[in-house]
């Protein structure tokens, strides 16, 4: 079963979503499943250095009181899936562009890794993860090459590819993440419980096209 994970790194919903799913698919041992990460881009907006974090805030979701509603929800829900969510720690909100190339850049047997640190640095270490050096630390604890990763980081590669898979999400209809498509014949949006992404796991397998070559 392949599964592409729409997704965004700065959002925490996503982060959920990623270990809800893996949830999901520990109780389903039987399936064999492979992940693909398609970029969003909830703030494209945003400059390069991304912005001050509280003035972030402020202008998304008007006001202290909403933000720490929704606080409360993220890190009662995380505490479900592992996540120990720090939000004091971010001072930045950062343009997730360049999070996005590197996920593009790694092999793609080290993606799953990858977005995983990536949502640990930002939101449980409150590292800015729009910087190129703070990225390459990133990719270099995954496996990968720091000066090789920071120089890829410094080019311009990439982007072009991030800003299409951000337009090709839209044109396919997604306006938020997470989405899951589930062999590309099913969609669900939004971190489910995972009781719910157990069934459309069961669903996704009972009706999976077997390719009669591969089964010779």
């Amino acid at each position: 079963m392949h599964i592409t994970i729409v997704f965004d790194t700065v959002c925490p919903w996503c982060f959920i979503g990623k270990r809800r799913m893996e949830r999901a698919l520990r109780a389903r041992p039987e399936v064999r499943a492979t992940f693909s990460w398609q970029p969003f881009l909830l703030n494209p907006e945003l400059p390069p250095e991304g912005t001050d974090r509280s003035l972030y805030l402020e202008r998304k979701f008007g006001g202290r009181q909403r933000v720490d509603r929704m606080y409360e929800a993220l890190t009662t829900a995380g505490h479900h899936e592992g996540i120990l969510f720090a939000f004091d720690r971010i001072r930045r909100t950062p343009n997730a562009l360049n999070s996005h190339r590197l996920v593009q850049w790694a092999p793609s047997h080290l993606r799953t890794d990858l977005v995983d640190a990536l949502f640990v640095s930002y939101f449980s270490d409150g590292m800015d993860i729009g910087e190129p050096a703070v990225l390459a630390g990133i990719a270099a604890e995954c496996g990968l090459e720091y000066r090789a990763a920071l120089h890829y980081l410094r080019s311009e590669a990439g982007v072009n590819g991030v800003y299409n898979a951000n337009a090709r999400s839209h044109r396919m209809g997604i306006n938020g993440v997470p989405c899951f498509l589930f062999n590309q014949a099913y969609s669900l949006a939004g971190a489910q419980e995972v009781e719910v992404l157990v069934r459309m796991v069961d669903l996704a397998a009972e009706t999976q096209v077997i390719d009669p070559v591969s089964q010779a």
